[in-house]
């Protein structure tokens, strides 16, 4: 069981930056891919980007150039760093994981993520 805490949401104005954290737990195998999914108000969730765990990094056309999927093994850290952040990009973010035994390319849907975690709010001010 892998558990997952994010981090970070704050509200934003247009054109800003925010990084979002999501601290995770120990996997018991070495192969993992992690992501980031966002919910906003009457929308479905999206795959944002992810990431292997080999640094091969996937990203929503939306984000791309914008935003930026990274990791920090030693301290069990997954981080998504905005820029330039749109008023549609708010959203409630989540992070999401599971265990993989190869590479995988894109983002895959979130229905195969068996770990999740409660999710952070990224809001643009009016």
């Amino acid at each position: 069981q892998v558990q997952l805490q994010e981090s970070g949401g704050d509200s934003v104005q247009a054109g800003g930056s925010l990084t979002l954290s999501c601290k995770y737990s120990q996997y018991n195998y070495n192969g993992y891919y992690m992501a980031w999914f966002r919910r906003a108000p009457g929308k479905e969730k999206e795959g944002v980007a992810a990431i292997n765990d080999d640094g091969a990094t996937s990203y929503a056309d939306s984000v791309k150039g914008r935003f930026t999927i990274s990791q920090d093994n030693a301290n069990n850290s997954l981080y998504l760093q905005m820029n330039n952040l749109k008023p549609e990009d708010a959203a409630v973010y989540y992070c999401a994981a599971k265990e993989v035994c190869t590479v995988i390319a894109g983002i895959v849907p979130s229905a195969d993520f068996p770990y999740w975690g409660q999710g952070t709010q990224v809001t643009s001010p009016h």
